[in-house]
């Protein structure tokens, strides 16, 4: 009743988007602070002003990647050169960790004004999970993961957590590269074959995919599915909760990918 391949024994959640609505909330700082950035830029430059995109440029280039990573990704993608600067810089600086330190502010300034509570789906998929005695972790970017868990009220249901913090600290590489899950998985004591990821972001599914996980769910709740699918998603549900409709499968609420059978394992049909 849980919606997986039976051989899964842990499960590898995302927070922002998956577990609570705070993918809204980290897409508007980016916006406001790249808007900022690039409306200064281009009076400096006398070059037309082209906003950020929260549509487009957001899951393209910067959702699920660890902050400077999505800084720098989408300045290439604008062909903008800057400094990487220090962790110290300040939010003033014009370099990638000085706007990394304003989108932070940013953000917890907007979660400080609004409270945080995660999907009743996805609260509902974590208890019948502890039921069942299957391994939860959350994975996510974010600097303030445990923040928001504990304001969220689900921190006691994820045993483990690797966040921004946890990948700097061990040296993990950031999504898409799988090495985060990977680390989720190993304190959980499970292959990655055993383990099922659960994502939003487009860089988060091609994690899963490209660490040999055996199910990828992508959680598309903003009508991104067929990317999702594409990227590396086994199936896609609009909320946890239809995993433990009957049968588990997603039905008419989800979609199911490119899955193929194998001695009764579920594994993309994209390339590995």
């Amino acid at each position: 009743m849980l919606g997986l391949p039976e051989q899964i024994k842990a499960c590898l959640f995302d927070l922002d988007g998956v577990l609570t609505p705070t993918a809204a909330v980290h897409a508007a700082a980016w916006k406001e602070m790249f808007d900022a950035f690039l409306e200064q830029r281009a009076r400096y430059e006398s070059v037309p002003f082209v906003p950020f995109s929260v549509h487009d440029d957001y899951p393209a280039y910067v959702d699920g990647r660890p902050r400077a990573d999505g800084i720098r990704s989408f300045l290439a993608s604008r062909r903008i050169g800057l400094p990487a600067g220090s962790p110290a810089d300040p939010p003033t600086a014009q370099t990638v960790h000085g706007l990394g330190k304003r989108k932070n502010e940013i953000v917890t300034a907007r979660l400080r004004q609004g409270g945080i509570a995660a999907y009743p789906g996805s609260v509902r998929y974590l208890r019948a999970l502890a039921d069942a005695g299957v391994g939860r972790a959350v994975v996510s970017s974010s600097a303030n993961c445990a923040q928001v868990l504990t304001a969220a009220g689900i921190d006691g249901l994820l045993p483990v957590r690797i966040d921004a913090a946890v990948a700097a600290r061990e040296r993990l590489a950031g999504k898409p590269a799988p090495d985060t899950y990977l680390a989720a998985a190993r304190k959980l004591r499970a292959e990655p074959w055993q383990s099922a990821v659960f994502e939003d972001a487009l860089a988060g599914v091609e994690a899963g995919r490209a660490g040999g996980f055996g199910f990828v769910v992508g959680v598309d709740r903003v009508g991104h599915a067929d990317a999702l699918l594409a990227h590396g998603a086994n199936i896609t549900v609009p909320d946890l909760a239809v995993l433990l409709e009957p049968g588990g499968q997603p039905g008419e609420h989800g979609r199911a990918g490119r899955a193929t059978a194998d001695d009764g394992n579920l594994s993309s049909g994209g390339p590995s």
